[in-house]
């Protein structure tokens, strides 16, 4: 990995302000914030033996205390006062109030509420400064207290509510989103006429927006009418913006400035906001021209400037806004940071973060948040650290959004332990911890964990949602678990989980487990079905082998209206591949063009499946050469295809045009070479690329590349080498690598190594059936008819099927099947008579015999005979000779290996009738032309 550049974390120290001049008045030093002098020149007053200083003195210092939050330095103050009798001798309360107000500002509650209950008398003054010390604090519930203690002193100490108490405690009301209360002072400010009030009314406006009541809080709004200032519509726009209306919002911003209400930095907040959300670029481009024009732009209107171009997606005038920024705050920094990372410039976020630690800004909470997503995308773990180890120096691991994002940054950089420790040592863990930590099990392959963690979460009381269920789903799809999935689908349903992409995924799952039944039950209780929905079942149909049921349902959501998407082609194609149905492969690729879809990616290398799939190697050419970008998956299509079709040194020839082109191979790659050389008998060439994918590339071969070249030497009669091979293999060779050598072992008949290979396969995978029906035919031709029987019960015992034979043809626009001895086809009766009469002319004219080692069956040679003429292939090439003009190739699809017998029928079909046969079964094609075949009797 090339070196990564250590984050700089040490800034440059920032320029201080020289201090005021000494010789300032009081007042004066106050309002230039120089709180050290005036503390000085406030003690040196009263020091002189003199009165104690005016309450309106110690009111300007306490002002500028409150807005430091300097807490010593107002206690100081408090004693001062004390000590000097100035807070005895004030009887109106005005120094108290200014203290409270103090004491609030700074955070100080208890100490406010001391001072307060030491009062002797209360005014409204000091129950506001009160109220608002509580607002102050966060203390918004004790807020609401202490005004329902004033009312309830009324009556005694008469100190009644005025404006300034009621727009206090809505503003309490609706930071606790308590609309009943707010309601029930909404009722006295009626009866006290205080509702007409502009500041009473505004903060009903806000009250009811922050309660989710819009409805409410818009009638308050337009009963104002005359009464309204800009304040009244900031709040009536911030109200709007807060619950989503963003277009109602817009809308009042424009008539405001149709009643000529001229707007302030937060009507320009408020609707920037509004331009981000709609990505209304146009809107706030006009605004910024309308501040430009007036020069009246403050920090807080240019953060908000270079927020919208932000979700707007442009970064550079973003940037433009940042540099023309006077004096830039921690905001501005941060969202010109948040701009680079939302819009995916990661490099170039940390390359703005170490411009801002040179201008003196240490990293913040939100600096924090932005790097951590910026390396996470960006997969530099060593930064990550750097990042997290001085989260931990400065005390902000603990956070709980850092130490989320502290997770998600390790997943992204695979580093599934690092997040698993960061999740341990967090003391606090919302739902989003537990949905991190699910997520990141789930997507590293280790299901049974997510899982665990999904049930210590429900016992530790997490609200599950739809995000922490999907993930929840991928350890179902990963452990192929169709208990466990039923049960998650049980729980999603009780706890109202399941919106339409839960149920799009269950779907899919239920068809990666086999279980078509239920996914087609869920597909057909959903009454919205989207494109996802559709393309589910069609996939679910396809990968469980339905793959004509798969083709009527994509013709039924094209008859609903619905457009397919590229994904939706690329499942219908691999469907219609399966079916090897060339005229159904052409509709889709003529609906492609006439509806100008993109011909490239998945889609075009699907093509070329599709016509390789339905035998028709001249069309997948034909959309290979035309392809304009030809990526590794392309070419490698190319190369699976000439490999299906026998034509291994073509597909050499292809391998080495995508070298010289620059694409470099993939393990999928080499597996479709060393397939195509397998079925080719290009053993040395098999070899040097298998030599070549490790040497070269670097490239550790799957169990299926060693699968391929065990296949390559047995088919080639080498099967003791192929052994050998299997001995020298550096890991423990899997059953797909035995299988290869048993069918190469039955072919040869090394009968001692095939059993060998037999115990293995069986060991490996007992629950196969295909397994047991390759051994019970290498049983059989060894004349081991007991062994057969053994076999065959241990099937039935465990309830394994074998796959029936299969064959098809398509005709027209029709697909027709075939079984072994199937007699269910309406013409049947046609087919079999011109079965008999094909067999017949074989014999006479092409001296066809019945080999009939192929039957491996123990009964008499003429129930051999019989069983080898009804063959489903057979039954379809009869069909197709039948049913097309004299000199029309025949295309046909059989679910197994062809056997010997009915390969050398068609070889002497195809010349006796002079018909080109296309023969695709379950390993290759076979191209059968004049009596000869393409794969040379080598498959």
């Amino acid at each position: 990995m090339a070196t990564t550049a250590a984050l700089p974390f040490h800034p440059t120290p920032r320029r201080k302000l020289p201090p005021a001049s000494a010789g300032a008045s009081l007042r004066q030093l106050c309002k230039d914030g120089d709180l050290r002098e005036a503390l000085r020149q406030l003690a040196a007053r009263s020091a002189r033996g003199r009165a104690p200083p005016p309450t309106d003195h110690y009111g300007w210092v306490l002002d500028l205390v409150a807005v430091r939050r300097a807490v010593s330095e107002g206690r100081q103050l408090h004693a001062h006062a004390v000590a000097t009798g100035a807070l005895g001798d004030d009887d109106a309360g005005f120094l108290a109030t200014k203290l409270l107000f103090m004491y609030g500002k700074c955070g100080r509650l208890p100490d406010a509420h001391r001072l307060f209950d030491g009062m002797p008398a209360r005014t409204v003054f000091s129950w506001n400064a009160l109220i608002g010390a509580c607002l102050s604090s966060g203390g918004a519930g004790e807020a609401v207290g202490v005004y329902r203690a004033m009312r309830a002193s009324e009556p005694v100490a008469g100190a009644a509510p005025d404006g300034c108490t009621l727009a206090s405690v809505l503003k309490a009301c609706g930071a606790e989103g308590d609309g009943r209360c707010g309601s029930e002072v909404h009722g006295l400010a009626v009866k006290s006429g205080l509702d007409r009030s502009t500041l009473v009314a505004n903060a009903l406006v806000g009250m009811y927006a922050k309660c989710g009541l819009l409805d409410s809080a818009l009638r308050v709004f337009e009963w104002m009418r005359d009464g309204r200032d800009v304040a009244s519509w900031n709040s009536a726009i911030s109200g709007c913006v807060q619950n989503g209306m963003f277009l109602e919002a817009l809308d009042l911003f424009r008539r405001m400035q149709s009643d000529g209400f001229s707007m302030n930095s937060y009507t320009t907040v408020g609707v920037l906001q509004v331009c981000a959300e709609l990505a209304q670029l146009n809107h706030g481009r006009e605004l910024h021209a309308a501040l430009l024009k007036c020069g009246t732009e403050f920090n807080i209107q240019c953060n908000a400037l270079l927020v919208m171009y932000a979700r707007c997606g442009w970064v550079d005038s973003a940037l433009r806004v940042f540099r023309e920024i006077g004096d830039k705050d921690y905001i501005s920094w941060n969202s010109m940071l948040s701009c680079y990372v939302q819009n995916r410039l990661y490099a170039e976020a940390i390359d703005f973060f170490g411009e801002m630690v040179q201008n003196g800004f240490n990293p913040d909470h939100a600096c924090i948040v932005s790097l951590l997503s910026a390396v996470g995308h960006l997969g530099r773990l060593i930064n990550g650290r750097e990042v997290h180890a001085y989260a931990v120096k400065q005390r902000l691991d603990s956070d709980l959004q850092i130490a989320n994002t502290l997770m998600d940054m390790y997943i992204k950089c695979y580093s599934v332990e690092c997040s698993a420790r960061v999740f341990d040592r967090m003391r606090i863990k919302d739902h989003v911890s537990w949905t991190t930590i699910i997520a990141c099990y789930a997507q590293s392959s280790r299901y049974s964990e997510a899982i665990g963690k999904f049930r210590t979460a429900q016992k530790e009381g997490i609200k599950v949602d739809p995000m922490m269920m999907g993930s929840i789903l991928e350890a179902c799809s990963g452990l192929k678990s169709i208990s466990l999935l039923k049960q998650v689908h049980s729980y999603a349903i009780r706890n109202g989980l399941l919106d339409l992409i839960l149920k799009n995924r269950i779907i899919d799952i239920y068809g990666e487990c086999g279980e078509v039944c239920y996914a087609l039950n869920m597909f057909e209780m959903l009454d919205k079905k989207d494109i996802v929905t559709w393309t589910s079942m069609v996939n679910c149909f396809a990968e469980n082998g339905l793959l004509h049921e798969a083709v009527a349902l994509f013709g039924k959501m094209l008859n609903a209206g619905i457009q397919p998407d590229s994904v939706a082609l690329v499942g219908i194609l691999g469907a219609i591949a399966g079916l090897s149905s060339l005229t159904k492969g052409k509709e889709i690729h003529g609906f492609l063009i006439r509806g100008k879809f993109p011909v490239e990616g998945a889609v075009v290398s699907s093509l070329v499946d599709m016509y390789s799939g339905c035998g028709s190697m001249n069309y997948a050419l034909k959309v290979f050469d035309e392809a304009k970008c030809k990526d590794v998956v392309l070419w490698t299509a190319m190369i699976n295809a000439t490999g299906m079709h026998g034509h291994g040194k073509q597909a050499i020839y292809i391998f080495k045009r995508m070298l010289e082109t620059g694409v470099s191979p993939d393990h999928v790659s080499f597996l479709a070479l060393l397939y195509a050389c397998s079925h080719s008998k290009l053993v040395d060439e098999g070899k040097f690329y298998l030599d070549m994918m490790v040497s070269k590339y670097k490239l550790q071969p799957w169990q299926e590349h060693y699968a391929c070249v065990v296949d390559l030497l047995g088919r080639s009669g080498q099967t003791e080498e192929a052994y050998k091979f299997i001995k020298s293999m550096p890991l423990e060779p899997k059953s797909v690598v035995w299988c290869a050598l048993l069918g190469a072992c039955r072919i040869h008949k090394n009968h001692e190594l095939a059993m060998i290979a037999t115990d293995k396969l069986l060991e490996l995978e007992p629950d196969n059936p295909g397994n047991y029906v390759l051994v019970s035919n290498v049983f059989a031709e060894m004349g081991k008819w007991n062994n057969v029987k053994e076999i065959r019960t241990k099937m039935t015992e465990q309830g394994l099927r074998k796959d029936p034979a299969c064959s098809w043809i398509e005709i027209g626009n029709t697909v027709h099947t075939f079984t072994a001895r199937d007699h269910s086809h309406r013409d049947s009766q046609a087919i079999h008579l011109k079965l008999a009469e094909i067999t017949e002319k074989l014999r006479r004219e092409g001296q066809y015999v019945e080999d009939t080692s192929f039957v491996l069956h123990d009964v008499s040679e003429e129930e051999k005979i019989d069983l080898l003429h009804r063959h489903s292939e057979r039954l379809a090439i009869s069909f197709g000779l039948i049913s097309t003009a004299s000199g029309t190739p025949l295309r046909i699809a059989k679910n197994l290996r062809v056997c010997g017998d009915c390969h050398e029928f068609t070889k002497l079909v195809s010349k006796l009738f002079e018909r080109e046969i296309v023969v695709r079964d379950a390993n290759r094609f076979h191209h059968f032309s004049g009596g000869t075949c393409s794969c040379g009797d080598f498959w």
